[in-house]
């Protein structure tokens, strides 16, 4: 029987061990918080789940040219213990779930740390598993697993000290909500906790190094959101650096890298992530590490040890739940002897939680303007569409990529609220190589949002006949 030991307890080990369990395989999984990891516990669910009160708010914003009659925003208000109290409740929920589903499915969980031992001659690799309150002990295991995520990146000179200088995992904590929060970084997570709390009143400031936000997704829709940031009367401060975070006790003081100092109540900081790949003696084993620390795997999740494979966020592949997920997956089907497919980027969909949200899936625009991938588009505007007009959307786009012979969709980005279910048919159309003609003639609820993912097709079919 194979005997497999996954360090982890995210997306990308908890699926690899369910699979494992499946497979018959002898599987421990050693987990340090509970199951789920940091992105049940600490990252991914909170954040969405705080999110999706700030969505309750954004609800009471111009009711009036809908014919309802309320006090508005003015008049509501958020009690930032409750909601966060309901963040963590949720958190362990889903972490209690998915400890159920792992002993029910047979994997031994263990609440520890573990490390590689020392080589030795064989096909097995020694593991030293180190459960909480208990002693070391040591399994030869066949099959490793590495799924040990990242953690918040931290400035030598702003560094979180959990009351008013907050990384994106201590800000469940806060018994009210900031008077003035500024946001250090501009991308997809400091974006995200940025529109929150915009939306829940709270008057925010977002230090942006780079000439937009959200820098690495698509120009047009990080523009458009970020429009709607301004209007909404959020400051942005592009092309500025912090240099500094100090707490003067009442609030703190961001020190830019031209002199510039701003004020606020808070300052939360998103300037990403570092891979926890310390004290599991990697190195000492002989497994590569990339440059920051990641673990070097290739498609099919195999480091260059054989018998040793990562995923997720300590491999520094993609950092999204579902692609840690599919690549601890990948990993035990290969170690076991199944049939797998290398993971595709290429065909993952992505989504920022703002209001609105965006979604991307395939080629990006930059690849198609640098000449990487010959692409023709087309950019619809959601503003004529009829089921955007009875529900007042004023901003976001569907945007489309074809082969310019074939008409074959390559990728698509979406701007709207609840783009990350609006993404799916052109995720689907990217996975399974349709045509925009395909696409084109395939009917559609109508009035839909999804309507307009259609149109677009069909405007493309319109070029590719001229």
């Amino acid at each position: 029987m194979s005997r497999i030991v996954i360090i982890g307890g995210g997306p990308g080990g908890y699926e690899a061990a369910l699979v494992a369990a499946q497979l018959d395989a002898d599987v421990t999984l050693v987990e340090a918080e509970g199951a789920g990891g940091a992105c049940v516990l600490s990252d991914c669910v909170p954040s969405k789940t705080f999110i999706a009160s700030s969505e309750i708010v954004t609800g009471y914003r111009h009711n009036d040219r809908f014919g309802v009659r309320s006090a508005g925003l003015d008049a509501v208000s958020v009690d930032a213990a409750a909601v966060n109290k309901r963040v963590k409740q949720l958190a362990l929920a889903q972490s209690g779930d998915i400890q159920a589903k792992l002993i029910k499915a047979g994997v031994d969980v263990v609440h520890g740390t573990a490390r590689l031992g020392e080589d030795t001659l064989g096909h097995t690799h020694q593991v030293l598993v180190t459960p909480h309150g208990r002693d070391e002990y040591a399994i030869d295991a066949t099959t490793v697993l590495i799924a040990t995520g990242a953690t918040p990146r931290v400035l030598p000179t702003a560094v979180p000290d959990g009351e008013r200088i907050l990384n994106w995992r201590q800000v469940y904590d806060l018994e009210e909500l900031p008077e003035h929060l500024v946001v250090i970084g501009s991308g997809v997570t400091g974006a995200e906790f940025a529109s929150a709390y915009l939306a829940m009143g709270v008057r925010v400031t977002l230090v942006s190094s780079r000439e937009r936000v959200m820098p690495h997704e698509d120009a047009d829709a990080a523009m458009a959101i970020e429009r709607v940031f301004r209007e909404r009367g959020m400051a942005i401060l592009n092309q500025s650096r912090a240099d500094s975070v100090v707490n003067t006790g009442s609030g703190v003081t961001v020190t830019l890298s031209d002199g510039r100092t701003v004020e606020g109540s808070h300052a939360l900081i998103t300037v990403g992530a570092v891979p926890n790949t310390a004290d599991l003696g990697l190195r000492e084993y002989g497994v590569d590490l990339g440059a920051g620390g990641y673990v070097a795997v290739d498609r099919v999740s195999r480091t260059n040890v054989p018998g040793i494979y990562a995923a997720g966020d300590c491999t520094g592949v993609l950092a999204l739940a579902s692609v840690a997920a599919m690549q601890g997956r990948i990993a035990v089907w290969h170690a076991m002897g199944e049939a797998v497919a290398p993971l595709r980027l290429r065909t993952v969909s992505a989504n920022v939680f703002t209001d609105p949200e965006l979604a991307t899936v395939g080629v990006s625009q930059n690849d198609v303007d640098q000449g990487k991938v010959p692409a023709r588009q087309v950019m619809l505007p959601l503003t004529g569409n009829a089921r955007a007009k009875m529900a007042g959307l004023q901003d976001g786009f569907v945007k489309l990529f074809c082969r310019p012979a074939t008409g074959q969709i390559v990728g698509g980005v979406v701007v709207a609220p609840k783009a990350s279910e609006l993404i799916l048919p052109i995720t689907m159309a990217v996975e399974n190589n349709l045509t925009v003609d395909q696409l084109a003639h395939t009917i559609t609820i109508y009035p839909s949002l999804s309507g307009s993912i259609a149109e677009a097709a069909r405007q493309l079919m319109q070029h590719e006949l001229q």
